[in-house]
């Protein structure tokens, strides 16, 4: 039994840490109890490092699972907390069961969908607490005595000497626990168990066969109406099976099947080193589907073939992008392409079947249904990415996107599990739509996704009232009302762009009229965006530095930040901002300015420099802002700057929350060079390789070699461009000129070149020709 005392002390809560303080090894150091596990791979899985993220903000999950598969198994801590979003944080060392939904990144708990949890002795139903731990089934554990890579994760959990192994495919997890000699030997099935705000309302579980249990779990939290469906295959026959609901905070418990605090145990016998398996399909629309995601995709129980699988999936991936690096670089580089690649999360069955954001089950889909868009996020450089590197998937997640649509009457804002959570702001999967339909993606209905786009751009909700009646939102009636409208403005761009791109010349006008709406936030008088009031009065009193999270007129920033979203318009806020010159001045200020943002500002804003907050999506742009007024070489040293610093191999190594992959896209891009700051422009603005080559597998068998001459930490500034053996005079390349293939040279110096790039005529721009 473990003791409270040494419980409490091994979870107490810490305060944030700064980034770089730690000092983790980035792997644990092997054992024996680990040593039998699948050997690792020779591909290009050796080099990702799961762990990196767990630590600090980053908010990653660890555990099990295949590229954009429904399943993520993986360990949930005891701790809870903003730290413990994922379910799962470095700094943890308890264990309460291996679940098989997580979130990645995200700023909100939830999910933790059928949790399991191994145990020999007494049987108990409840996980426990920090002050009483006997009295539930907690375990501690050490990363000394802990694999995990992509495709496999496996621990030994201390308290009963079991050690756990876990696999997955797209729609099944699959567990191996090896238990010593016990002849009450447990898997309790923790259906009440969720992460964050994940609460249970309606669970069940029943014995079908001598093998098999089927439930469902029903919950609600950041999505409302959440529901799953379980089967449960186990490798050896269940001799004794109960299902209890707990009865109140005491731990009493009554039999029952159906509650919701409802927990199955599965008892036997075992012998010393025996291995129990068990096969654990999910599907959103029942529990024949999910016996059936079993069966097509896990049929047998060789383990290790399962996972071989699962690391030849992640090979399948990892190796559209190929580079030529240090082993730190390699590993930050392919961890982030890992994380990019764990959501959207497949929501359907293998049949097609899934449930709609209209409550009803939608059978036989003719494209994949996804879950998890966290667009706010990833309409900067993650979808951009999948547009280059999974053409196939970018169909199915606009696919999705519009069935959204036509069940809910709007496109996505932040969509989880059939729900709309209305989180964040903007309707930013506009720009995913508009960006993949004017890059030529031609496997959705090009009219429906513009009705789609429209119908979500006249709403009356959200301060769209007051857009298309003043073209601003009055600060005094809407939270958020600066960040909402420039949000607005750049979805109205990529709108207008489609609309001119499909000949409809009187929506052309409408929507290019409102995606000049952010010059209505501008103030002159004080060079800053800031809340507006009316036409004739500002919101005061003003500080630029000042963030209050949800209740200021800015989202997760301050004035600073957020007056340099204007990605679709770079012109245009140049000469708000007084021209090139006074343009390019705030830009360096932002960088080294100091300031107080208050005691209510975000956490989520981190990676500081200056006022630049790379740990916060609005701002990854910024660094690549430089390019539009010929001083490229401010880029390098700022873009070369946060891959060296603020992408490591530590635990603590991503600076801000990953956010369902859009921290890692920005990592991507900008270690091969270059990056979409304007995000359905089709454009990509060259940085600063820090790869020494790179060779990219594109779309009908194409490839892309880049390669960075003289590169080194000195050696950061761009000095020539050779395109295809001629000089490439531009400091920016499209997206149309990279699927072409071929070969991209950079020259790479220790001091910033006086000709690259500083031309007008090879400075980006916000409409390409």
């Amino acid at each position: 039994m473990i003791g409270a005392g040494l419980l409490a002390l091994a979870v107490a809560a810490r305060p944030p840490l700064p980034l770089l303080s730690l000092a983790f090894p980035s792997s644990p150091t092997p054992n024996s109890a680990a040593s039998s596990s699948p050997g690792p791979s020779a591909g290009l899985t050796q080099y990702v490092d799961p762990y990196i993220g767990t630590g600090f903000h980053g908010h990653v999950f660890l555990g099990a699972n295949v590229p954009f598969g429904a399943v993520q198994l993986g360990p949930v801590n005891l701790s809870e907390g903003w730290d413990w979003c994922s379910g799962y944080h470095y700094s943890d060392s308890t264990i309460v069961g291996f679940s098989h939904t997580h979130l990645s990144g995200t700023g909100i708990g939830d999910l933790g969908d059928v949790a399991v949890m191994p145990t020999t002795g007494a049987v108990r139903v409840r996980k426990g607490t920090l002050k009483n731990p006997e009295q539930g089934f907690v375990s501690l554990f050490s990363h000394k005595e802990e694999r995990v890579r992509p495709g496999y994760y496996s621990v030994r959990l201390k308290r009963y000497d079991i050690r756990a192994e876990l696999t997955a495919s797209p729609r099944v997890g699959f567990h191996q626990y090896t238990f010593p000699k016990s002849d009450a030997a447990h898997l309790v099935i923790d259906l009440q168990q969720g992460i964050g705000w994940d609460l249970a309302t309606d669970t069940h579980i029943e014995k079908l066969n001598d093998s098999t249990l089927v439930g469902y779990r029903f919950s609600k939290g950041w999505a409302v109406k959440q529901r799953l469906y379980f089967a449960a295959v186990f490798s050896k026959p269940i001799k004794q099976f109960t299902s209890v609901q707990v009865t109140d905070s005491l731990g009493n418990t009554a039999p029952a099947a159906t509650g919701n605090r409802i927990k199955g145990v599965v008892t036997f016998a075992t012998l010393a080193g025996e291995k129990v398996k068990l096969k654990v399909g999910i599907s959103p629309v029942s529990t024949a589907n999910a016996q059936a995601n079993i069966r097509a995709e896990i049929p047998g129980w060789n383990f290790e073939k399962v996972v071989a699988a699962a690391d030849a999936a992640w090979n399948l991936e990892l190796q559209k992008v190929r580079i030529q690096a240090s082993d730190e670089r390699k590993k930050t580089f392919y961890t982030a392409l890992y994380h990019t690649m764990v959501a959207p999360s497949v929501f359907n069955d293998r049949n097609g079947d899934y449930w709609g954001t209209d409550e009803k089950v939608h059978k036989g889909a003719k494209f994949t249904n996804l879950t998890t868009f966290s667009l706010w996020d990833t309409y900067r450089a993650a979808h951009p990415l999948f547009t280059l590197l999974q053409p196939q998937r970018v169909n199915d997640m606009v696919s999705t996107m519009l069935a959204i649509y036509q069940q809910q009457g709007k496109l996505p804002v932040w969509h989880l599990m059939a729900n709309e959570t209305n989180c964040m702001v903007g309707y930013s999967a506009v720009p995913v739509v508009a960006d993949a339909y004017l890059k030529g993606y031609k496997g959705f209905d090009a009219n429906l996704a513009f009705e789609a786009m429209k119908a979500t751009a006249m709403r009356d909700e959200s301060g769209l009232k007051d857009v298309k009646a003043l073209g601003f939102i009055p600060a005094n009636s809407e939270v958020e009302s600066v960040s909402k409208g420039l949000e607005y403005a750049v979805d109205d761009w990529c709108i207008a762009q489609m609309a001119k791109k499909m000949g409809k010349q009187v929506d052309y006008a409408y929507f290019s009229k409102r995606a000049k709406n952010y010059q209505n936030y501008f103030d002159k008088h004080v060079g800053f965006m800031r809340g507006r009031v009316s036409q004739t009065e500002w919101r005061t009193p003003f500080n630029p530095f000042a963030s209050v999270h949800m209740k200021s007129d800015f989202t997760e920033g301050n004035a600073w930040q957020y007056t340099w979203l204007v990605p679709q318009d770079v012109e245009g806020l140049m000469a708000l901002l007084g021209g090139e010159k006074r343009f390019t001045q705030k830009l360096d200020s932002l960088f080294v300015v100091q300031g107080n943002m208050g005691s209510e500002a975000s956490p989520d804003i981190s990676g500081l420099i200056g006022m630049y907050a790379h740990g916060n999506e609005p701002g990854h742009h910024i660094t690549y802002l430089y390019s539009y007024a010929g001083q490229p070489w401010k880029t390098a040293e700022k873009v070369r700057f946060i891959t060296e610093n603020f992408y490591t191999t530590k635990p603590d190594g991503i600076i801000g929350n990953e956010d369902v992959g859009q921290m890692s896209s920005w990592h991507v891009f900008s270690t091969l060079g270059f990056y979409p700051l304007n995000p359905a422009n089709g454009a990509y603005v060259f940085g600063s390789p820090s790869v020494d080559q790179a060779v990219i597998t594109l779309a009908g068998g194409k490839t892309l070699t880049i390669e960075a001459k003289n590169n080194s930490l000195t050696n950061k500034y761009i000095q020539r461009v050779m395109r295809n053996g001629r000089p490439y005079t531009k400091s920016y390349i499209t997206h149309q000129d990279l699927l072409q293939g071929g070969q991209l040279v950079f020259e790479m110096g220790p001091r910033p070149s006086p000709t690259w790039g500083v031309a007008l005529a090879d400075r980006p721009r916000s409409v390409m020709p």
